[in-house]
């Protein structure tokens, strides 16, 4: 769908993965005018990216990557049944509380009114700031991932990854599948569970099967021979151009290994650009060391016509996605007069047990592989900011003797968070770094003010907007006056 061609609509749901097609899906099913504004080429979002072409039967890459990616074409077959008017390729810079959206799609910036809004922005891989972290070769576990679903490459050299939590192991193994040199899995936790983790065990017994999946990957990397440490900590990348060896800290001694390729992966955190862009009210989130919005049981938020349904609001993982997007669709029908209060209450009854069942494990995982990482904040000649290659030091130094007190004021001099991420991947680490210079609190200190547009956009696309004029009582100015002189 050419998106310019829409001046309005009565749902807009922003993102393709789990929670924004089960909230799509079900939202046309009740009747709503629904656009799906997807980043993508195809629907299924960072974790079931290009499952339509992987599941083809002459594809090798699908069955590195296992059932669980493969369950995701029931979601989008029934998302491409269901009447939803489907945007791939839509960038969206802006999202404004009247339900106004600000898209580009091929080069094309228009503006798409909404009487409702739900975000399904996803989560988005916690950025690492560790010494040696923006040398070639060094990326996250998920971006390598994604280059695997999305593109079928791996890593053809000597690879270690790093990290905490399920991901990792998951990664190791399906490189491990594709003949990737894997030498070894460092992981950040130690080996013995935390007493916190053990108290939550016996509630996510009811989701064995996953928590079993976890010690068959970690059977499978030692039987072929793989590596796999843990209590890992201080991990930094070195190497004169490119790396060329990791160190790290495991048993109170300082180890190595020499590596080409080094995954990081210490977690997902909720990808607020929009949300914050649009005015949403967020809180901090102590225990995972990120920023997430406030929503009511429907992911309603703070601003009247705008929602925010799946990862984007709590990561809770793919499967709890999908009630989260269906708890948001039922809200937006009947706040748009498709049905009633009753009805809406009485369909939430099975999203909300599915709900339920899918987040049985999560206080286990949350207490079991916390961030840990980022929990020590970068000092020295450690880059901070990528974009603008600002380090720890600079930045402290700024801080202290400049008497700066938060992310905004540190832009303006230095430019941290001015680069094309505008923030994403050092503003909570700025944040945290003020915070703790200060002794102040997280919360005080915030983040950088949003502002639009929040990708890219061009001049020559802004001049040309579509569909800029037809909001009532808008009108074009007027062509200015001339008279002789």
């Amino acid at each position: 769908m050419n998106v310019a061609d829409r001046a309005e609509c009565e749902l807009v749901v922003i993102g393709g993965g789990p929670a924004g097609l089960a909230a799509a899906t079900l939202a046309a099913e009740l009747g709503l005018d629904t656009v799906v504004l997807d980043e993508q080429e195809m629907p299924g979002g960072q974790i079931y990216r290009s499952i339509e072409r992987r599941t083809k039967q002459s594809d090798r890459i699908a069955p590195l990557l296992g059932p669980d990616y493969r369950a995701g074409l029931d979601v989008v077959e029934a998302f491409r049944r269901c009447g939803a008017v489907y945007a791939p390729g839509s960038a969206v810079w802006q999202v404004r509380p009247d339900g106004a959206v600000g898209i580009t799609q091929n080069g094309v910036a228009s503006l798409l009114r909404a009487k409702r809004v739900i975000l399904a922005t996803g989560a988005m891989e916690r950025p690492v700031p560790v010494t040696g972290w923006t040398l070639p070769g060094v990326m996250g576990a998920g971006a390598a991932q994604t280059l695997l679903k999305a593109s079928g490459v791996v890593p053809s050299e000597p690879t270690v990854i790093c990290g905490c939590g399920p991901l990792p192991l998951l990664v190791a193994v399906q490189l491990l599948g594709a003949k990737v040199p894997l030498k070894a899995v460092l992981i950040t936790t130690p080996r013995m569970l935390p007493a916190d983790a053990l108290l939550e065990l016996p509630r996510a017994i009811s989701q064995f099967r996953d928590i079993m999946k976890g010690l068959s990957w970690m059977r499978r990397l030692r039987a072929a021979g793989v590596a796999v440490h843990h209590g890992v900590s201080a991990v930094e990348a070195h190497g004169a151009s490119t790396l060329e060896k990791v160190s790290f800290d495991m048993g109170g001694q300082r180890q190595s290994i020499d590596a080409s390729v080094l995954l990081l992966h210490d977690g997902v955190v909720p990808n607020v650009q929009l949300s914050r862009s649009a005015g949403i009210r967020h809180s901090w989130d102590e225990s995972q060391l990120t920023w997430r919005p406030d929503v009511d049981e429907w992911g309603a938020t703070s601003q009247e016509r705008l929602a925010v349904a799946g990862d984007g609001r709590q990561i809770l993982g793919a499967k709890a996605a999908a009630p989260l997007g269906k708890l948001a669709a039922l809200d937006a029908a009947c706040k748009l007069g498709k049905i009633s209060v009753q009805e809406r209450d009485s369909r939430a009854r099975e999203w909300r047990k599915r709900l339920k069942q899918h987040t049985r494990i999560r206080p286990f995982l949350d207490r079991a592989f916390p961030p840990t990482l980022v929990r020590l904040l970068p000092t020295g000649d450690t880059i901070v900011c990528r974009c603008e290659e600002i380090s720890a030091a600079s930045l402290r130094s700024t801080i202290r003797d400049d008497g700066l007190t938060n992310p905004d004021q540190i832009k303006s001099l230095t430019r941290c968070g001015m680069g094309p991420c505008q923030g994403r991947m050092c503003g909570t680490t700025v944040g945290r770094i003020i915070a703790e210079e200060l002794g102040q609190s997280i919360e005080k200190v915030g983040l950088y003010r949003p502002r639009i547009p929040v990708k890219p956009l061009s001049l020559g696309a802004l001049a040309d907007l579509r569909n800029a004029l037809t909001e009532p009582g808008l009108k074009a100015p007027a062509e200015p006056t001339r008279r002789e002189l």
